[in-house]
This record gives C-alpha cells, structure tokens and sequence, in this order.
C-alpha cells in the first residue's frame, strides 16, 4: 500500500505541487492549509508522515509541532522559508524529524521523505523481536518506540530521539561521531555547519535529567562525538 503524507501549508501554489510531484512518486497526499484544516484531517487520513511548514496563519508550525509530538510519534519534516539556523535549531527542540528550507529542490524533498520513512520502518515493532535495554533507571523500549523511567511512566520521543538513543544504547561506551548518527537518523553526513545532532542530543540529555554541564551519561568526546557511558542490559 502507498505511504500517506500530509502537507500543512498556506501557499495553494506549493500544495498542490507538492500534491502532483509526491503523487507521481506514489504517494497518497492531502494538503491543509492551517492548523485547524491539519487537525481536521489528521484522524480521518491518519497519514504515515506529516510535511509541516513554519509559517502558518494562527498557530504556527512550531506551536503545532511541539503539541502532536507530546502523544503521537508521527514522523515530522519542518519546511523553513529562510533556511535560518535559529529557525530550524527551534524545530528540531520541538521535535520535528527533519527539516527543509525553502526554495528547495523537489527530488531532495523526495530524498529525506524516503529516508525517514525508510529508518521509521527499521525500527518498527514487526522487524525485531520485542525487547527493551536498560539502563541508569530507564527502560528503553523497541516494541513501542518508548522510553521509561524508573516509576514506569513513558517520556516521549520523537523518531530521530528514539532512533539516536536506540543507537547509543545498542553499543554502549562505544564513540560515534556526528556523521555516523547524521546518516544513521537523516542518512546523510553532518555538514559543517549542521546542529541536529547537537541539538537531538541536548534534547536527550533533558529528557534523562543528564546535567548539560557536566553530563554522566551522553557524554561528549572531544573532536570524536558522542558516547553513552554507562552499562546497558537488554531483556527479552
């Protein structure tokens, strides 16, 4: 069956190329054009990704982003009119998956929207045996893509959060750099200037009550990357 995408946008003009490129490429698509429209549609077309722009008319895209991660995993691409690194840094902190500026070209947006689709699917419950890892007082679970402390309650992620913390956790006290998590989350390497990482992994270190200052779990290796340090046990 054909993935289900819908794009949240208020320019007529590039929802409905969106709706005939993405078509073409066998997508099903339905376009909103504000926030109200997307909630509107959203149970009725339970969509497998959600292309959500920044600029919205009422409430914007990042008030909006911030609101369905706190209960839904839906896998989120951010559309940014400048391209701006405050704008899209904002995105990724409200849980956006991905994130594209505008103009962009078509097939790259093709490009990420199979890339996330794609590692969505990798990590779904069907692929593997049910298990959870654990670790300093949480409980990471694979089967339903959750993370839970030590009383049992579920602390939300999104995707690319629980696909960076799935990979720290699968090899503890193991270094990876950005470039290996960049490809293992977005499948492309870290540019120069690219935060996600750094900014994914500031969002888990609050989520893990892990002090930013001087962190005892994500720990940072200096000009090597990123490291859990701790020992992990995985349970059937």
């Amino acid at each position: 069956m054909s993935k289900k995408i819908l794009v949240v946008d208020d320019d007529p003009e590039l929802t409905e190329l969106l709706r005939s490129y993405l078509g073409n490429n066998s997508f099903q698509v339905e376009t909103a054009h504000d926030g109200k429209a997307m909630h509107a549609m959203l149970p009725a077309f339970s969509p497998d990704l959600l292309i959500l722009d920044l600029m919205l008319p009422g409430e914007d895209g990042l008030s909006l982003c911030r609101k369905l991660r706190a209960g839904s995993r839906l896998p989120i691409l951010m559309l940014t009119a400048r391209g701006d690194d405050m704008d899209r840094i904002i995105g990724l902190e409200m849980g956006a998956d991905d994130y594209l500026p505008k103009p962009f070209n078509p097939r790259e947006l093709l490009a990420r929207i199979r890339s996330i689709m794609r590692r969505a699917e990798e990590h779904g419950p069907a692929e593997r045996p049910a298990r959870t890892l654990h670790f300093a007082g949480w409980t990471l679970d694979l089967s339903a893509h959750n993370l839970l402390d030590k009383d049992g309650i579920v602390i939300a992620l999104s995707t690319g959060e629980f696909r960076l913390l799935h990979m720290l956790a699968e090899t503890p006290n193991c270094v990876f750099s950005r470039d290996q998590l960049t490809d293992a989350i977005a499948g492309r390497d870290a540019g120069p200037f690219d935060r996600t990482i750094d900014v994914m992994i500031s969002r888990l270190r609050r989520r893990l009550n892990d002090d930013a200052r001087d962190p005892q779990l994500i720990k940072t290796v200096r000009s090597e990357g990123y490291i859990l340090a701790t020992k992990v046990e995985a349970r059937a």
